[in-house]
């Protein structure tokens, strides 16, 4: 039951942001003190935030709701936020500065990262 509410609940997260960031991406990158900037900002912001989180609240979906998809749905949250907090602690190391709501979308991305490899332990 863990399983499916913690995937359940970062679909939902995946959701919101997903679709700020593909019908909203210059409103969403300022919300985070990013400029988006040159040819392709608009478009990799899109894709890069817009679409990938809306492909990770699928497979969260997923794998809430059918068993055979949980490991790996599990597996994907380790691994992309796992990613976003090796990608936060070497900000941290080379001195980067960042808005507070930076910092608390890094202690969520964190928690979750945490949070989902216990599950993914407990799976194996």
């Amino acid at each position: 039951m863990t399983n499916r509410i913690f995937l359940t609940v970062l679909a939902i997260m995946f959701i919101a942001f997903g679709f700020w960031s593909i019908t909203d991406p210059v409103g969403m990158t300022t919300q985070l003190g990013v400029e988006v900037g040159g040819d392709a900002g608009v478009f990799e912001m899109r894709g890069v935030f817009g679409g990938i989180s809306l492909g990770g609240a699928i497979l969260c979906l997923l794998g809430a709701f059918k068993d055979r998809f949980t490991f790996a749905a599990l597996c994907f949250v380790t691994t992309y936020m796992g990613g976003y907090a090796i990608g936060r602690a070497a900000s941290l190391i080379a001195g980067d500065s960042a808005p507070s709501s930076s910092w608390i979308f890094a202690g969520l991305e964190f928690v979750a990262f945490v949070f989902a490899a216990i599950l993914t332990a407990r799976k194996t």
